[in-house]
């Protein structure tokens, strides 16, 4: 039986299964859908969990063995077959078939694997454990879902969230799942009780953020030019591709250039920021950044941001060089750029 994570708590006020699969590319929910089924499994007595993992060089008879041992120390136990990224070889599906056949009653069977391709839902097995047992599948969060699944998350632990704090968090996470949970308990130990704003946010991710590619732009919409200089030697000390610094650099200098020309056309503020995804304190940095550099000068940032582009396919010269100078130039820094 195939059923989504938030179906799995109701299936488990039932007999348990001989066999559950959970699987996907979510890392957070696959873990949190797997806690939830030991805690149950714990509860009624599967007090003990022998864990393997089918790297190179995993015999897979083990797993019929490991079914037939007796245990030294409880009566049930759950056997978690890790599967990872690896698909089960005709070996292995044979060996899985054979269990599911006659599956152990002291035991139950957790097979926990990356997302599965279409051959692998045609498999043997992998029919043999939706009708034995139950399948959970992981799908992704869509982008257009995550400030719903944000919300909902922040009313579990009880967080209000004003709906500028969460588009800024689906801003700063990016999708990552991990990251968001982390953020939300985090800002939940920081205000609890309180409604939480986009300067909140903020404030509670400046840290982590310091030295990283949102606090470099940042930096510089503020003419801090001693921390830009830094943040960059950190990016690339720490490895960090220049594609990525190129798209935020390049990101935030359309950003001024849409609020420079909304302004001119009438355009609300608030309009533009919430067009480009300004929110908190970055909407008042980003006005006066934009008040204070020059169009001709965005739009010379602009081209030097093609130069970076053309430099990290190939081209002469040294990305991260023009990068630095194309962030002290929007922060404020007057450059000789003759050539």
């Amino acid at each position: 039986m195939k059923i989504k994570p938030e179906q799995l708590a109701s299936k488990l006020s039932q007999q348990p299964a001989p066999v559950y699969m959970v699987t996907g590319d979510e890392t957070l929910l696959i873990e949190e859908s797997c806690d939830l089924l030991r805690q149950h499994l714990n509860s009624v007595g599967f007090t003990e969990r022998e864990t393997l993992y089918t790297e190179s060089g995993f015999k897979w008879e083990y797993l019929l063995e490991c079914a037939n041992a007796l245990s030294l120390f409880a009566e049930q136990k759950i056997i978690e077959l890790r599967l990872g990224g690896s698909k089960p070889n005709k070996q292995a599906s044979e060996i899985l078939r054979q269990y599911l056949e006659r599956p152990a009653e002291d035991n139950v069977l957790l097979i926990i694997a990356n997302k599965l391709d279409a051959n692998a839902k045609k498999s043997a097995w992998f029919k043999a454990i939706d009708q034995q047992g139950i399948i959970v599948e992981i799908w992704p969060v869509e982008l257009q879902q995550l400030p719903g699944w944000i919300n909902q998350r922040a009313r579990q632990i009880g967080l209000n969230l004003e709906n500028d704090a969460v588009q800024l968090l689906c801003e700063r996470i990016e999708g990552n799942l991990l990251a968001a949970k982390q953020e939300l308990d985090k800002l939940n130990l920081l205000y609890a009780g309180q409604s939480i704003s986009a300067d909140m946010v903020m404030d509670s991710v400046s840290d982590s953020s310091r030295y990283d590619i949102y606090g470099l732009t940042e930096a510089a919409i503020q003419q801090q030019v001693s921390r830009c200089n830094k943040i960059i030697e950190v990016l690339r000390q720490e490895g960090t591709e220049a594609t990525v610094a190129l798209w935020a650099i390049s990101r935030e200098i359309r950003s001024l250039i849409a609020v420079q020309e909304g302004l001119q056309k009438g355009t609300p503020f608030d309009t533009i920021c919430q067009r480009e995804r300004v929110w908190g304190k970055r909407k008042n940095w980003l006005r006066s950044a934009a008040q204070r550099l020059h169009p001709d000068s965005l739009k010379q940032m602009l081209s030097r941001c093609t130069e970076a582009d053309s430099q990290i396919k190939g081209a002469v010269g040294d990305p991260w060089l023009t990068l630095t100078g194309i962030t002290l130039q929007m922060a404020g820094v007057e450059l000789n750029l003759e050539r």
